[in-house]
């Protein structure tokens, strides 16, 4: 992890094991993907961005009051409790968004989306 990435979290302390959880998973699949951090996210890439975490800083009523939120996009729209929102950014392209409280919840089901993701990314031209 790099210092960017720490200093990044540095309101969020209290985030930073969760975010970490996550990105040692993804590096671990995808050795060769790049990190980029921005002022509201974190983003990752193979030839383009595939998935992206940001801290709670805008939230819905009903949401938890402390979370990471983990993004991706996919060609379609999926349908589970687990998305907080979906929203078509392009036709055809929709981006996922979905509420992580704990490192449980990065589980086969977030990864194999994210998965799907890096797939969709890697085909875009």
């Amino acid at each position: 992890m790099t210092t960017d990435e720490i200093m990044f979290w540095e309101q969020w302390t209290q985030l930073l094991p969760l975010y970490e959880a996550l990105r040692n998973r993804l590096a671990e699949t995808y050795p060769g993907m790049r990190v980029k951090v921005s002022k509201t996210q974190i983003s990752f890439y193979n030839n383009h961005m595939f998935a992206m975490v940001s801290p709670p800083i805008r939230r819905r009523k009903g949401w938890p009051k402390t979370f990471v939120m983990v993004s991706f996009g996919l060609p379609g729209r999926i349908v589970s409790p687990r998305i907080a929102m979906s929203v078509e950014a392009y036709p055809n392209r929709f981006t996922h968004h979905v509420i992580v409280e704990r490192e449980d919840e990065i589980d086969g089901t977030l990864l194999g989306w994210i998965d799907a993701a890096y797939s969709f990314s890697e085909s875009k031209r």
